[in-house]
């Protein structure tokens, strides 16, 4: 199962690191990544595995919400097929 992570915020030194880390400590796999600096802006979109926390999903958003408070920035986490389904034309 495939999720959709989105990270925004002000440019700071480490910001990957820590989503990465967030990521592999809870063996989350990207299968994708695009991110880009606008203006001082942070922007990161991910697509991950999200297969081996079906389980505890809710609290793996919950985790990676207060990860990104943490450090400044807002994380969002959503199922592709919810993201796809919301954004449809």
């Amino acid at each position: 199962m495939k999720g959709i992570i989105t990270v925004i915020g002000k440019d700071k030194v480490g910001i990957i690191a820590e989503v990465c880390g967030f990521l592999a400590k809870n063996n989350i796999n990207i299968l994708e990544i695009s991110q880009h600096i606008l203006s001082g802006y942070f922007n990161m979109t991910m697509i991950v595995d999200i297969s081996s926390v079906d389980d505890r999903f809710s609290q793996v958003i919950e985790d990676i919400e207060k990860t990104g408070q943490n450090i400044g920035v807002e994380i969002k986490l959503q199922r592709a097929d919810i993201f796809d389904s919301m954004h449809r034309i």
